[in-house]
């Protein structure tokens, strides 16, 4: 269907019909429907914040429950987290101008040192903006000085390393110690994650968490954010 038919279409429905049929396009990992709709709600005054968590937020979190259980793959996760990226695209200026801006919690990301893979990591940062987080991505071959620099920057409730090879699998464990060293520890959360992974050696290196695959890790990040944040009470 021609994108003028769609727009007129779009147009024609009220809110509550709109923000459904947004849902079932960022499941359908629609850009321009998405980014008309988007334009729509802005331009009849709805907040940036409501159109965020309502609209965007939510389709994605119905696109995580369905990969979770099998419905949804890969390639389709990554449509929809396009799509969702297109709304975003239109709404991170307004939400940069606002103090008020609802977040999940704030999350840094990287691929460990001598490490180069980085098609997992991406997926779970991805699906992470689709929950609410603000994801900060440090890319590959992150060294320690490169998660220490970050989390002296951005202060994220939880870092996430990543890694696809057995030999920079040790990696994390050097990471994670010298966060502990540090005192970092107290407020943060780590989590690990890469297809060689497993739990034994989540917990043999001391991550808090380890998330098998993007959707679980976002179910474990929101859990995290809430001890992230107790631990941050309890220190101050």
């Amino acid at each position: 269907m021609p994108d003028n038919e769609d727009t007129i279409i779009l147009e024609d429905l009220n809110d509550g019909d709109l923000v459904e049929q947004m849902h079932d396009d960022i499941y359908d990992g629609l850009v321009d429907e998405i980014e008309q709709g988007t334009k729509i709600l802005l331009n009849r005054g709805w907040d940036a914040n409501n159109v965020l968590t309502e609209v965007l937020v939510e389709g994605m979190r119905v696109v995580g429950v369905d990969f979770r259980d099998g419905i949804l793959f890969v390639p389709e996760v990554l449509l929809s987290a396009n799509a969702m990226k297109g709304g975003m695209g239109l709404l991170r200026p307004i939400l940069a101008q606002s103090d008020n801006i609802a977040s999940t919690g704030k999350y840094v990301i990287g691929t460990v040192k001598g490490d180069i893979h980085d098609i997992g990591k991406n997926l779970v940062g991805m699906m992470l903006e689709g929950a609410g987080f603000e994801v900060v991505d440090l890319g590959i071959n992150n060294s320690v000085e490169d998660y220490l620099h970050a989390i002296d920057k951005h202060q994220p409730h939880i870092l996430g390393m990543s890694a696809l090879l057995t030999t920079t699998m040790p990696y994390m464990k050097v990471v994670i110690e010298e966060l502990d060293k540090r005192g970092i520890l107290k407020q943060l959360h780590v989590m690990v994650g890469g297809a060689p992974l497993n739990q034994e050696f989540a917990d043999a290196i001391n991550s808090d968490a380890y998330g098998r695959d993007a959707a679980v890790s976002v179910e474990l990040a929101k859990a995290l954010v809430g001890k992230t944040q107790g631990r941050v009470l309890e220190a101050m």
